[in-house]
């Protein structure tokens, strides 16, 4: 139990440092440093910070072939990620709202069982489409104008990117099985890094003032936001189920609105909040299974009769 309880501390830490790191992300001037430049720094710190992490959790025998995997893994998975991270932060850069912008990434949630449905012919559950449903119903009270006219072009780029971050979800569960997740990670996050620097370097001027200027945004996304929250998802999800901690994990949308509106002042109209709330709750649904769920109902009912 204590080990348990642990665990949902790790997670639920993890979940709040993505959370606020969307605060984060809102506070970088692309007038100082790009979009490109500043994925690129921090994807590359990032992966930096893994490789401690690596050295305590991941001693292994030389495998040479696993090797080989590893690093084939991480260059599908590393680019799918720099076009996933790249959207999601040209969406911010737009409509400079965390809030929102944790709401839309956080459906990738929903999105992994569509398009395995779709892409990957996989069977797909009654609570996947109840979950589609008030995933849809809620991006469109969050993104919508007033009028219900009007829809924000930065949203449209934050979930065009969730769809990727349903993809990079989708690339890495076709892999785990067969590499070394922390290394897979560190070096899915330099080739991520690697990428936007290359965009950076022909679309953007990357000076050391930029860098500078924005080390504070750097230092989260980087360090916090890959060493210590991924370092804390490892270590919760050793003592809990899947389900639990994806449920845990996706309260991430719910702390980037707690961050937006402690770090930035942010503030959403009465049908935004509705539109968030549907969208948790179709997050929510995609994890639970109906059928085991009803299931145990009826076998707490019973024991109780």
């Amino acid at each position: 139990m204590k080990n348990k309880a642990f665990s949902i501390i790790f997670l639920f830490t993890a979940a709040i440092v993505w959370g606020f790191a969307f605060s984060a992300q809102v506070m970088v001037d692309t007038q100082v440093l790009g979009n490109f430049s500043f994925n690129g720094v921090r994807f590359v710190l990032g992966s930096i910070s893994l490789i401690p992490i690596i050295f305590i959790f991941e001693r292994e025998e030389k495998n040479e072939e696993k090797f080989k995997k590893t690093v084939f893994a991480s260059l599908i998975a590393g680019t799918v990620l720099f076009i996933a991270s790249a959207l999601q932060q040209y969406g911010i850069s737009i409509n400079h709202n965390a809030g929102k912008a944790g709401f839309i990434t956080g459906l990738y949630t929903v999105l992994v069982p569509i398009l395995g449905f779709f892409i990957l012919k996989n069977k797909a559950g009654m609570n996947t489409w109840i979950a589609v449903v008030l995933a849809v119903c809620g991006l469109f009270l969050l993104s919508a104008g007033e009028g219900f006219d009007e829809v924000n072009m930065g949203d449209v780029v934050v979930f065009i990117g969730a769809f990727f971050w349903a993809g990079h979800i989708l690339v890495i569960d076709k892999f785990v099985e067969e590499v070394s997740p922390i290394k897979f990670a560190h070096m899915q996050f330099m080739v991520c890094g690697i990428w936007n620097l290359i965009f950076a370097m022909f679309t953007e001027n990357i000076t050391i003032h930029g860098i500078t200027s924005t080390a504070i945004p750097i230092l989260y996304t980087g360090i916090m936001s890959t060493g210590v929250a991924y370092t804390c998802q490892i270590l919760g999800q050793k003592g809990t189920n899947p389900n639990l901690s994806a449920i845990i994990l996706s309260t991430e949308c719910v702390f980037s609105a707690l961050g937006g509106a402690v770090v930035l002042g942010e503030t959403m109209s009465e049908k935004g909040y509705i539109g968030c709330a549907l969208m948790f709750l179709g997050i929510i649904v995609s994890q639970v299974d109906l059928k085991t769920l009803a299931k145990l109902v009826k076998k707490e009912k019973n024991s109780i009769e």
